[in-house]
């Protein structure tokens, strides 16, 4: 990293002071710097301030009060608009592309060269790309379609954006949660190359490993405040997870007992058709036993969401067959932790008290049919919040204000107490802090010992090394491999999701 001056500093965020509701700071008057040159992690549990402090600074949201400085200069920011104009871009962990523009439309959208009477200049545009390339050594091809590209490729993209409309400090949100070991490895290579160019790198995430290898310092939320700011190369990950959560974190290896012989998952030559009407499943079959959990590892987008969804009946098949053990009573048989939460999980405008009898109001403890028991669904919201530990702890708070982790451990904590014979997990920790992913693992696990069978979609290679009994790769609609857990890595798993190798025919 760049020497640090008190004059050099490129962004500055003080006593930065902003509310959802009353009582409840996201953030508390937090105080912030980052360098030129410098990549700074942002870090903290669900809910703790970092992704609403990082929407204060892209101009999302307006603080209630405190300064932001850029380059030691007062900025106001009603938009993100503004935030651009002075050289601050963000790369979101759900990619803004427009799946049917080439790479190259949509990296200069919104920001098109042009002629007399606005007529772009495509030639004009293309040849400053090209030379962003170059520079920061960033392989992509301009002329592809940017739907049909691997997640990796479209995060280059995203970068490519930032760097066409002159970005100086660049924020990116959980930007390894769906990338390959091989694509991380990539995204480091090019993080580098843009700290060295001078820009400021504001990195929010979860994975302590991550922000130990590549940055230089970095700041700790908790509840809304900074409870610390250190060099990366003078700390651990011990001591980062203790300022996480304000206490220490042992390291626990979870070991699980064998499941049973009983077959409850059973699916048969399977064909699914996406949403476009092509082909996302080609001829999948694979079985689940009582207790065992079932590992599912891929770039998304190779058919694992499609396969969900048909099998919690939310998607047509096209051929085979699915069966269930239960299927006569379908909505008790299956729980299912969906991986687009606000699609099939979660009613944004409903109580958080609503959310998690969602889907469960007939149940028994509930109502007796016709009439909700709202003594009995307070009650079982409020051991619940306190078991999962989700934030505000208030049942009647509104779904749509909570952080985006603690409306996943909502979804989380309705589904995996239903009494189900089958979970369908996809990305049951994404998003989630270190105690909060332990807490799910756990229960993952418990559920199994149950005699629940688990299919566990994850692209967090270490979770389903550590907690399934077999793995199978999906590439393109297929699977390509079958792995056993105990003899295999992250690196291995990887050539199998991009189809460097396989061990089926």
């Amino acid at each position: 990293m760049r020497e640090q001056t008190a004059n050099s500093v490129s962004v500055q965020l003080i006593d930065i002071v902003k509310s959802f509701q009353a009582g409840y700071n996201a953030n508390d008057h937090v105080n912030f710097s980052a360098y030129p040159g410098e990549i700074h992690a942002l870090i903290g549990e669900n809910g703790a301030g970092k992704s609403t402090l990082m929407n204060i600074l892209y101009g999302m949201y307006q603080a209630d009060s405190g300064k932001i400085l850029i380059n030691g200069k007062e900025a106001k920011f009603r938009s993100p608009a503004d935030a651009i104009k002075l050289g601050v871009g963000m790369v979101h962990q759900h990619f803004m592309l427009v799946n049917t523009f080439s790479v190259l439309e949509n990296i200069i959208l919104g920001d098109e060269d042009t002629f007399r009477f606005d007529v772009i200049d495509m030639k004009r545009s293309k040849q400053k790309v090209i030379e962003l390339k170059k520079s920061f050594e960033i392989n992509v091809e301009l002329d592809d379609i940017s739907g049909g590209l691997a997640v990796g490729i479209q995060q280059k993209i995203e970068i490519l954006k930032l760097l066409y409309r002159n970005a100086e400090i660049m924020i990116l949100d959980e930007p390894t949660a769906i990338l390959t070991p091989q694509e991380t490895e990539e995204l480091f290579k090019t993080l580098a190359e843009l700290k060295n160019s001078g820009k400021t790198i504001i990195l929010i995430t979860h994975k302590l490993g991550e922000v130990l290898a590549i940055s230089d310092r970095v700041t700790v939320l908790r509840r809304g405040k900074v409870t610390g700011i250190l060099k990366t190369n003078q700390t651990s990950s011990n001591e980062l997870a203790k300022m996480i959560t304000g206490r220490s974190i042992e390291s626990q290896v979870i070991k699980k007992s064998a499941g049973g012989e009983k077959i409850i998952l059973e699916v048969n030559d399977l064909y699914i058709n996406n949403d476009r009407g092509s082909l996302a499943i080609n001829g999948i079959s694979l079985i689940i036993k009582e207790g065992e959990i079932f590992g599912i590892a891929g770039v998304e987008g190779n058919g694992q969401e499609e396969l969900a969804e048909a099998i919690c009946g939310l998607r047509k098949i096209s051929k085979g067959t699915i069966n269930i053990a239960g299927i006569d009573d379908f909505k008790k048989s299956i729980a299912h932790i969906p991986a687009n939460r606000h699609k099939y999980g979660i009613v944004k405008e409903f109580t958080l008290e609503e959310n998690l009898i969602l889907g469960r109001e007939k149940e028994e403890n509930f109502s007796n049919g016709w009439i909700l028991n709202n003594k009995k669904i307070n009650e079982f919201s409020e051991v619940i919040i306190e078991e999962y530990d989700i934030r505000p702890e208030n049942s009647k708070a509104l779904m749509e204000g909570l952080s985006g982790g603690n409306q996943q451990k909502a979804v989380a904590a309705r589904e995996m107490t239903k009494n189900s014979d089958l979970v369908v997990i996809s990305h049951p920790t994404r998003g989630l802090d270190i105690l909060a992913s332990e807490f799910v693992h756990r229960t993952i696990l418990e559920e199994s010992k149950k005699g629940k069978a688990i299919l566990l979609i994850s692209s967090d290679l270490s979770e389903l090394l550590k907690l399934s009994d077999k793995i199978a790769v999906m590439y393109n609609g297929r699977i390509t491999g079958e792995l056993d857990p105990k003899s295999t890595n992250e690196n291995e798993i990887g050539e199998y999701m991009t189809g460097l190798k396989s061990n089926k025919r």
